[in-house]
C-alpha cells in the first residue's frame, strides 16, 4: 500500500484551517499528523471539526509540532505577520509549504525560491485556491489582449487586512503580462477625493470594497466603444477552495522550488 501523503495544518483552529483539516481527514491519500494554532486547552483536531477523533492534538508550539511529526507537507491559512517566518522555517525542516497566505513581496519569493532549491524541495505561495477564481484570471487575461481599457472591482469582508488583494494582484500580473501600459481615462482627470479612481497598476485601476457580511467576490469589467465585457467570480464559502489545496498537496511533492500562483498546478 502507498505511503500517505502527511500534512500538518497550520492556523487550524481558524475559520479557513478547520475546513483544511476536514479535506485532509477524509481524503484517502491523506494523513493528518499535526494541527497549530490558538488553543484553550488540549483537543482532539477530529473532534474540533465536528468529526470523530483522529488522535491528532491541537498544538501551540509550530517549531515543536514539526519536528516531531516529520510532515511531508505543510498548509498555512495563517496571516502576512508570520506568513514568510512559517514558510523560511518549514523548508528548513524539509517540509513542502503550501501557502495560502497572502502578503509576500517579490523579494520574499526569490529568497523563498532559492531556500526551496537549496533543499531540493517545492513550495507553493497561492493568493487564491478556488479553480473558479484561476479560470476567471486566466479569462480575463486572454479578453485584455483585445480588451484592454479595464477596472478590477473585489469584494471581501471588513476584517480582510490587505488591500487590494492577493487575488486583485495576481490577476493585475497575468493581464499585464500580455497588455502593454496604457494609461487610461482622461488626462485631465481630477479626484476631488483622494483614491476615488482606486489604485493604479500598469495604467488600470483596482478598487477594494470592504463591507460586513460579504465573502469573496471580484469582477473584472472591460470596455470599448459600443460593448463592455465582465468577467466576475463570486465565492460563497470557504469550502469552494478545498479541491485546490488537496490538489496542492498532492502536487507540490512534484515541484522544486518555489511555485507563485495556484494556475500552474492545474492545465
Amino acid at each position: 500500500m502507498e505511503r500517505k501523503i502527511r500534512v500538518a495544518v497550520i492556523g487550524a483552529s481558524g475559520r479557513m484551517g478547520r475546513e483544511v483539516v476536514k479535506t485532509v481527514l477524509t481524503e484517502s491519500d491523506m494523513e493528518l499528523v499535526a494541527g497549530v494554532g490558538r488553543s484553550s486547552g488540549p483537543i482532539d483536531l477530529g473532534r474540533m471539526v465536528g468529526m470523530e477523533e483522529c488522535g491528532v492534538t491541537l498544538s501551540t508550539d509550530l517549531e515543536l509540532a514539526l519536528t516531531a511529526s516529520k510532515p511531508d507537507v505543510l498548509v498555512d491559512f495563517t496571516g502576512p505577520q508570520t506568513a514568510f517566518s512559517h514558510t523560511s522555517l518549514a523548508i528548513r525542516l524539509g517540509i513542502r509549504p503550501v501557502m495560502g497566505t497572502t502578503g509576500f513581496t517579490p523579494e520574499d519569493i526569490a529568497e523563498l525560491d532559492k531556500q526551496c532549491r537549496e533543499q531540493g524541495i517545492g513550495g507553493l505561495i497561492a493568493p487564491n485556491f478556488s479553480i473558479g477564481a484561476i479560470l476567471m484570471m486566466r479569462f480575463a487575461a486572454q479578453a485584455s489582449k483585445y480588451f484592454p481599457h479595464l477596472e478590477i472591482i473585489e469584494y471581501h469582508g471588513d476584517q480582510k487586512l490587505d488591500a487590494p488583494s492577493g487575488t486583485s494582484v495576481k490577476t493585475a500580473e497575468l493581464i499585464s503580462e500580455v497588455r502593454e501600459e496604457i494609461r487610461q481615462g482622461n488626462p485631465k482627470e481630477e479626484e476631488v477625493i483622494e483614491g476615488s479612481r482606486g489604485g493604479y497598476y500598469n495604467g488600470f485601476r483596482i478598487h477594494s470594497v470592504r463591507l460586513p457580511g460579504i465573502f469573496a467576490q471580484q469582477e473584472v469589467i472591460m470596455a470599448e466603444q459600443g460593448q463592455a465585457l465582465k468577467i466576475r467570480h463570486d465565492s460563497y464559502d470557504r469550502a469552494a477552495y478545498m479541491p485546490g489545496v488537496a490538489i496542492a498537496v498532492r502536487k507540490v511533492l512534484t515541484y522544486s522550488g518555489m511555485i507563485y500562483g495556484f494556475e500552474h498546478f492545474i492545465d
